[in-house]
Order: C-alpha cells, then sequence, then structure tokens
C-alpha cells in the first residue's frame, strides 16, 4: 500500500499559520499522527463511540451525520481533501458522539489524538495558529449554517451552496446533498430543474 504524503497537511498547516515549518516541526508531525487508508463506506466514528481522532483528509471525502428514530440520515457535514473530519464536541470533551462519520471515497487519512495535538499546539506555534484559525472560522460556518438552516428558503440553500461549496455537487450524491440541506430529495430535484429553466 503506497505510502501517504504529509505534504499536504505541511502546506495546509503553514497556510493556515503564516509560518514555516522546519525539519524538526516536521518530523514531529509525522510522528504524532496516524496515517491510514481507508475504504469507500468505511467509518471513522459511530455514533455511542467517543471520538478518539480528529483526522486530516489528504485524499478523498467524508461525512458526519446523525439518524433519527425513523431512520432518516441528517448530514452535519462534508469534508473533502484538506478538510477535517471528527466530532468536536465529543474530541474535546470525551463524550459519546451522537454521529456517525464514513468516508464516501476510498480515502487517505492523517489521525490524530487530543492529547498528542495539545502537545503539538504546546510545541510547534504553527500548530497553535492553525488551531486558533479552524475555531475562529468553524465558528462563523456554523452561525452561518444555523442562520442558513432557520431563515433561509429551500432554493436560497441550495443557491449558497453552490456559491460557496461547488465541488459538493460533483462529489456527492444528490439524496446526501438534500440531506444536508435539510430538504427532500424531490424538492432538491424541483429546485434544480427550476434553476436550469432560468
Amino acid at each position: 500500500m503506497a505510502i501517504i504524503s504529509f505534504e499536504p497537511f505541511f502546506s495546509y498547516v503553514e497556510s493556515k499559520s503564516a509560518l514555516i515549518l522546519n525539519a524538526q516541526e516536521k518530523e514531529l508531525l509525522e510522528s504524532a499522527f496516524k496515517a491510514k487508508h481507508l475504504r469507500k463506506k468505511q467509518y471513522l466514528l459511530q455514533e455511542g463511540d467517543i471520538c478518539r481522532y480528529m483526522s486530516f483528509i489528504v485524499k478523498g471525502s467524508g461525512r458526519m451525520y446523525s439518524v433519527n428514530d425513523k431512520g432518516q440520515e441528517h448530514i452535519i457535514r462534508f469534508a473533502i481533501e484538506n478538510w477535517w473530519l471528527g466530532d468536536y464536541e465529543s474530541y474535546n470533551f470525551n463524550t459519546p458522539s451522537l454521529y456517525n462519520i464514513e468516508v464516501l471515497e476510498d480515502s487517505e487519512v492523517l489521525m490524530i489524538e487530543h492529547g498528542q495535538m495539545q502537545k503539538l499546539a504546546g510545541s510547534i506555534p504553527a500548530i497553535d495558529l492553525m488551531i486558533r484559525e479552524i475555531d475562529r472560522k468553524g465558528a462563523v460556518a456554523t452561525q452561518k449554517r444555523i442562520h442558513s438552516a432557520i431563515s433561509e428558503g429551500a432554493e436560497e440553500r441550495y443557491d449558497n451552496l453552490i456559491k460557496n461549496y461547488p465541488e459538493f455537487l460533483n462529489r456527492f450524491p444528490q439524496n446526501m446533498i438534500a440531506s444536508y440541506l435539510g430538504i427532500s430529495p424531490e424538492t432538491l430535484s424541483r429546485i434544480r430543474k427550476n434553476m436550469l429553466k432560468k
């Protein structure tokens, strides 16, 4: 099996922190992360388990979702290359997760435990800055997503998705896009037909 390259992750850290990693820091990162190949539909986390690892996607994609008592899936988030995938609440507070996380394509991920990440943040300034930047952007994204869910119509939500994450449309099936937007596949189909007419 091919070795997973850390280069995309190093570039990511440097872009988020605006700092350049030195050779020693790169070595520290390589020893702290666990590189893993995952097959399509393989789980990173299942509901009820504690999220022990945060995963950086080098190649592939995944989704985090919950299932209600009627068996309906609700997709909370998608992740593609250079994104993190994990349940932040479970990871940070060591609580059982309400979510499932699975990869949607054959994927390569770099996984890190919470304690290890904290150690790295204390010893590598770029990691500390990266975490702060992720938290800052994450808070804004969450706020926007909540606002969208409670105040926008289905068409507006789809329109925002096209503007902000156009790559999702090519990577994920329509029924999953509908779940992520909180609408039925039929509604999504209707919206897409209307947009084509325009």
